[in-house]
């Protein structure tokens, strides 16, 4: 009799290793005797492995088996988890496919291993039963997604029938989806013979609005479309243009961490991977969270044509954006795309100077929402730093910090949020609090 059924599973098919596939073998032959004990003990050796690397980069800690079978379940993507994500159960025959498929991880969760190891004289299994990490830094996970993984792994072993595991597993499908999306906020593409894959960024800058001192009408402005966004209203692309430094990409980056809980995500590209925002479009449209398509320090030469690619998926193509998409990009130029006093001089020599001219302004316009960001003046540059001087606890009156401050940006690139910070850094790593 097959102790894990892995070969009957309907929906939870597709794993990205082998660990579950081998750690069943294991436990479907262990003790038949025909056995090539040989291979399946070297399977389980390296199962084991995998899955103590797989619980250091994630965070896992206590029962790794549970936490590797909870960690399959809340990352594979399929017809069941992608449907209850942010939803939570569902109706429809859907169920009873997932309900098969929980009774053969039921199965899993309470596989004797004492049997397997004393069959092979083996006792690393009872290692990794209430495994103690040596340190608490995780790479992937946070603190608290691993430990609401955990009780979720907690309740998936402990349930007492297959609909209570039902329960547990749509219960976290609902509060934080399921797979990268579900519970990653933050993309990147990765490029890999001639095609890009999304991948999650793993560290985050944790930089909240209330961080960004002034620029309230402009966080007012971007915080307005982005609601619009996550309640499923229609919501502009948004260009935040103007001086360097001034907070453009720390606004997207901070509208991230707020809206976060709401099933917000965000992918960045790069404009030489314009090429595959079409692909990218395919994997999200029809996902339950609102994508924001971030496009840092836009810009392109005269001589650059990716831009055609932006123009195209913005307005124009045949293809339309999926509206759980919009476009946020920072430039320091009102006009993306370069101009020159040739462009201006050809727009009136040439007959059809003047089309080609709007041809190469016409991507700015396609953004519904332009924010400026200007330099602040000398007022605005000394409460930026004052404030920031308060808040990293830096002991010295302000009329000190106001004359530092403004020594500093004379030698370090003007007036700006920057330029700001970056001198309340120097305070801090130079002065006692």
């Amino acid at each position: 009799m097959e102790r894990i059924r892995i070969h009957e599973l309907i929906l939870y098919r597709n794993f990205r290793e082998d660990i579950f596939r081998d750690m069943a073998m294991v436990a479907n032959q262990y003790d038949r005797p025909d056995r090539d004990e040989g291979d399946l003990v070297d399977r389980l050796y390296r199962c084991v492995n995998d899955i103590v690397t797989i619980a250091r980069s994630h965070g896992f800690y206590g029962n790794l088996w549970h936490g590797y079978l909870t960690y399959l379940l809340t990352t594979n993507e399929n017809a069941f988890s992608m449907s209850c994500e942010k939803v939570g159960a569902i109706d429809g025959s859907l169920n009873e496919l997932a309900l098969h498929d929980l009774r053969i991880f039921k199965e899993a969760y309470e596989m004797d291993w004492d049997a397997v190891e004393k069959a092979f004289g083996v006792h690393f299994i009872s290692m990794i039963r209430d495994f103690k990490p040596s340190d608490d830094r995780a790479v992937i996970y946070g603190w608290h997604l691993r430990e609401n993984i955990r009780e979720l792994g907690l309740a998936l072993g402990g349930a007492k029938d297959v609909r209570a595991m039902y329960d547990a597993l749509t219960g976290f499908y609902k509060a934080y989806g399921v797979g990268k999306f579900g519970l990653h906020r933050a993309f990147k593409l990765v490029e890999e013979n001639g095609t890009a894959r999304v991948e999650p960024i793993t560290r985050t800058d944790p930089v909240t609005l209330s961080d960004l001192v002034g620029y309230e009408i402009q966080k007012k402005k971007l915080t307005a479309n982005t609601e619009a966004l996550v309640k499923g209203l229609k919501a502009n692309n948004v260009l935040l243009y103007g001086d360097s430094g001034t907070g453009k990409s720390t606004s997207i980056k901070a509208i991230l961490n707020a809206y976060y809980k709401d099933g917000l995500r965000m992918i960045e590209i790069y404009k030489h991977q314009f090429k595959y925002i079409s692909d990218v479009l395919a994997q999200i449209k029809n996902r339950n969270y609102k994508f924001i398509l971030y496009m840092d320090d836009l810009s392109f030469e005269e001589f650059e044509i990716e831009y055609k690619y932006l123009k195209a998926i913005i307005e124009g193509g045949l293809e339309t954006k999926p509206d759980n998409v919009v476009i946020y990009a920072t430039s320091n130029r009102r006009h993306i795309i370069k101009e020159t006093w040739a462009d201006r001089k050809q727009a009136v020599d040439d007959v059809h100077g003047g089309d080609s001219m709007q041809e190469r302004l016409s991507l700015s316009t396609r953004f519904g929402e332009t924010i400026y960001y200007g330099a602040p003046n000398q007022k605005e540059y000394l409460e930026i730093a004052k404030v920031l001087a308060r808040r990293f606890g830096i002991s010295i009156s302000e009329e000190e910090v106001a004359a530092e401050a403004l020594k500093w940006e004379l030698s370090h690139g003007g007036r700006s949020g920057r330029t700001a910070q970056q001198f309340i850094y120097h305070l801090a790593g130079t002065r006692q609090a």
